[in-house]
């Protein structure tokens, strides 16, 4: 566990307020943003995705990976019901560590359900978080 880690940003991918997008998560048409920690989240902002309605070069386009990530800077966790092909390059290639809702937050689409996942898996995302910044992804 990471002692260090006290809070972590969360961007949650949204339809409309306090409702999981069933888009990927690029194509969210916001981006709530949290602060989490052990033992609960708050609400900093809301964000419309600038980036939603990108015109792609065909599916998992680097360009669209571009514009979201780039919306995303100060944040440290990506919360998605779904990710699409670019999964990979936020995994890999950016700062943010990617979380695809497992538990009930997959029927209910509640955002107060996935950020409950978060809190219940924090060490780890943390860790993880941790871990891209020492490798300098952010």
């Amino acid at each position: 566990m990471c002692v260090a880690c006290e809070k972590l940003r969360v961007a949650v991918g949204t339809s409309r307020r306090g409702v999981l997008s069933k888009t990927h998560f690029g194509d969210s048409r916001y981006f709530e943003i949290y602060e989490v920690t052990r033992k609960g989240w708050r609400l900093l902002e809301v964000r419309e995705n600038r980036a939603a309605d990108l015109e792609e070069a065909g599916h998992g386009d680097p360009r669209k990976f571009a514009a979201v990530v780039g919306q995303l800077g100060d944040v440290d966790v990506a919360v998605a019901w779904v990710m699409g092909p670019n999964y990979l390059r936020v995994r890999d290639a950016s700062g943010l560590v990617p979380y695809i809702v497992r538990g009930p937050a997959r029927k209910s689409l509640r955002v107060e359900d996935a950020l409950g996942e978060v809190v219940e898996r924090f060490g780890e995302l943390c860790a993880r978080a941790e871990e891209k910044k020492r490798l300098n992804m952010k």
